[in-house]
């Protein structure tokens, strides 16, 4: 088969392309046009009965057109307008009508308080909820739910105490809304309140200590259960299974009465989860009907070992490949380095009649080998409508940076009305990436006075940029407030830029202080390299070659520190030692990863390794070094 190199030789992502293949279809094409004669002769109650109808088959533009269309409407035929638009998502919709109401019931201003409370408009939620003149256990159970969800534990529990009639349904939300805030004691102490409990509160506590990492007590509490459901085993098998805890959800499956494809699904991610991926396809081989989470579960299992070609081989055999499928291939592929397998896998996607959606374009960007591919890949993302899809966006920033074109890169985060930590971060890395650390460090001002907060690779950045640019009391600075002002913890990482600013900066006694001060277990090869570096540069051999030796045993195949270990000798005059480490690299066969470098001409990628002359057209490149280039160096060194 045909393996295209690029999006750019099959030109797929024109605009007539997409606009034929995804366009949206205007609503007049679908719409069942109701006539008003029609409405006229209907009954409000058959109306409000067909709005319904058509919400659930989501025909929402349909049924605002019978709703504005009704003669005569009813309290409930606002409700159930609102009803529909809520299910639906599209609160605004709801909002302009629920506020448009002639008089409202407790079916529709339960209904916004639940909408509200779940957009984490809980303020909106309360007001409503405080003008009703009728509360049903709707209500209070959705505000309440509301404020656990937005962390007011207190107004939560406050509300709990008023309620005057609890159902399971409010014992059951309180239960998870504590357990979800960290707080377990007493959402257990909810539990022992209920005095008739269900196979759904039993369920629910099971499900709270599960996701508290507390299996022990989740067991106990699932064999004292009276009556279990399908649903109870599945959350024990997959509390263990997340535990670590292999064999007792291998012994908890096969005692299952009855399964069904999410038990299935369980332990075959379980198992791959816990790096069984055979056994794992064992039980996968033998699950009587195979539903798309059970194929993307044993596929992305594969990717996620690294096993490609294995995962190709069962997503072609899969009969109905959803839009997870082929993105779980395509995001394989391209954290695989197999890019142009990934464009092609994303290629074919496209032909299947699939719609991209934000993570498939992620997967694409990302994947893009050369600017030319990434620059399609951004044409497509606009095309979708994608423009201001936050975090799609933060890839294309670091994308356009690590193809060397920081100017797109920077068009493209100021491009984006809403600016994450992410977008930041990337901005940041982009300019410390480029050279440029004053504008790196201008970029985290700014991104302080959005209100935003760094994180750990925020300051991996700014670190960066320090080192770059020569600032070492503003790295020394920036790496004290991560723990002092921020409350995080340095990773190998920051140590190693940290090492590398003292290192420029000519400090090597306190670069070595650093590494020493180090926990043990964050001195990795990659601290030590820039420490041997260091030391390397201002000539300090005998603590380079005691930090050469911690590195190769650390890593022993690392080129590395032996040529940093040579070259440390040869700045010394040292050519005898210099001799000793070429001649460990030979015997320990040791071999230099050797330098190129890489460009792309005219949707081909060109790479030229450090002496290399295999290159067709390689008398004409020296040709034009020695002609042009040369002199040209040289009038500059004058």
């Amino acid at each position: 088969m045909y393996k295209p190199r690029s999006l750019v030789k099959i030109g797929l992502l024109s605009r007539q392309f997409l606009s034929r293949t995804y366009s949206k279809p205007k609503k007049h094409v679908h719409l069942q046009i109701i006539s008003k004669p029609h409405v006229e002769k209907q009954s409000i109650f058959s109306c409000n009965k067909l709005i319904m109808s058509l919400g659930r088959q989501s025909k929402v533009f349909e049924a605002r057109k019978l709703f504005d269309e009704m003669p005569d409407r009813d309290v409930v035929s606002y409700a159930s307008m609102i009803t529909v638009y809520l299910k639906h998502k599209e609160l605004p919709e709801a909002e302009r009508l629920f506020y448009s109401m002639p008089e409202r019931n407790v079916v529709s201003d339960s209904a916004m308080v639940h909408a509200y409370a779940k957009a984490g408009r809980i303020d909106e939620a309360r007001g409503i909820f405080d003008l009703m003149p009728d509360r049903n256990a709707y209500a209070w159970t959705s505000l309440i739910s509301g404020y656990f969800r937005s962390r007011r534990v207190d107004e939560a529990q406050k509300l709990l105490q008023e309620m005057p009639e609890k159902n399971v349904v409010t014992w059951t939300t309180a239960m998870m809304g504590y357990a979800q805030n960290g707080l377990i004691n007493e959402a257990r102490r909810i539990f022992d309140q209920v005095l008739e409990k269900n196979v759904i509160v039993w369920t629910a506590m099971i499900r709270a200590y599960v996701e508290d990492h507390q299996v022990d007590q989740a067991l106990e509490l699932f064999y004292k259960m009276p009556e279990r459901n399908l649903y109870s085993w599945n959350v024990i098998i997959q509390g263990c299974l997340n535990d670590n805890r292999v064999e007792k959800g291998l012994e908890l499956f096969n005692a299952m009465p009855w399964r069904n494809a999410v038990s299935w699904t369980t332990i075959v991610t379980g198992l791959a989860r816990n790096g069984m991926i055979e056994m794992a396809r064992e039980y996968f081989d033998q699950m009587p009907n195979r539903d798309p989470a059970a194929w993307n579960a044993m596929i992305t299992a594969y990717v996620d070992e690294g096993l490609v070609d294995k995962a190709n081989e069962l997503f072609d055999s899969m009969p109905n490949k959803d839009l997870v499928s082929w993105n779980v291939m395509i995001d394989g592929y391209a954290k695989s380095g197999l890019e142009a397998e990934a464009l092609k896998c994303f290629i074919l996607m496209l032909w299947s009649g699939l719609r991209p959606n934000q993570t498939t374009l992620t997967s694409v960007v990302t994947s893009s080998g050369g600017i030319l591919e990434l620059m399609q890949a951004h044409v497509l993302v606009l095309l979708l409508g994608f423009d201001q899809d936050t975090s799609l966006n933060n890839a294309l920033v670091t994308m356009y940076s690590r193809c060397g074109d920081l100017n797109s890169s920077l068009i493209t985060f100021e491009n984006l009305k809403v600016k994450d930590v992410v977008s930041w971060t990337a901005i940041i890395l982009a300019y410390a990436n480029h050279g440029l650390g004053k504008q790196a460090l201008q970029a985290f001002a700014q991104m302080l006075r959005s209100g935003n907060k760094p994180d750990e690779i925020t300051f991996v950045g700014l670190l960066a940029a320090c080192s770059h640019a020569g600032l070492v009391k503003k790295g020394q600075k920036f790496f004290e407030s991560m723990s002092h002002a921020y409350d995080l913890k340095p990773r190998p990482e920051h140590y190693c830029c940290l090492v590398d600013i003292l290192g420029r900066g000519k400090l090597v006694d306190e670069a070595i202080r650093v590494v020493q001060q180090m926990p043990p277990e964050e001195r990795d090869g990659a601290v030590l390299g820039a420490l041997l570096g260091a030391c390397k540069l201002y000539g300090d051999v005998g603590v380079a070659n005691q930090i050469c030796d911690e590195i190769l045993e650390l890593e022993p195949g690392s080129s590395g520190a032996y040529i940093l270990m040579a070259n440390a000798y040869a700045a010394s005059g040292r050519w005898g030692d210099f001799a000793q480490v070429r001649k460990k690299m030979k015997e320990r066969k040791v071999k230099k990863v050797p330098g190129f470098s890489e460009i792309e001409v005219n949707g081909k990628n060109h790479v030229f390794f450090v002496g290399d002359r295999s290159h067709p057209e390689k008398k004409e490149i020296y040709a034009l070094i020695k002609e042009n280039l040369m002199p040209l160096m040289q009038e500059k060194m004058i």
